[in-house]
């Protein structure tokens, strides 16, 4: 089992940037698929981004590719998510979760991650 808890989350004007951390607990990190979802008010949780247990893969959603990247350091049992060049529309409240499978492939679907974190509020004014 792993906890999740993440930070970095706050008020930025459009074309700022922030970065967001998630530290997870337990000596297992790098056996876990790492990913970042989002959730604006009255909309489903959507991914972000993914990255496979070593970083030697990652996965963008079409919104945020060339914008975001996700990163990992296993030494400090951690999951970055830098977002550059942000827009209104990334105003949301930011997920990491932890996929325990085995297999390569990183997923997008909400349903293949079995641990989350409490969420950090991103806004981004106009």
């Amino acid at each position: 089992q792993v906890e999740l808890a993440e930070s970095g989350g706050g008020l930025v004007q459009t074309g700022g940037s922030l970065r967001l951390s998630c530290a997870a607990s337990g000596r297992t990190f790098s056996r876990y698929k790492m990913a970042w979802f989002r959730q604006a008010p009255g909309k489903e949780r959507e991914f972000v981004a993914a990255i496979s247990r070593y970083g030697s893969t990652t996965d963008y959603a079409d919104s945020v590719k060339g914008r975001f990247t996700i990163s990992r350091d296993n030494a400090k049992n951690t999951v970055y998510l830098q977002m550059n060049s942000l827009k209104p529309e990334d105003t949301a409240v930011y997920y990491c979760a932890a996929d325990q499978d085995s297999g390569g492939i990183v997923a997008v679907s909400t349903t293949a991650y079995d641990y989350w974190g409490q969420g950090t509020q991103v806004t981004v004014s106009s």
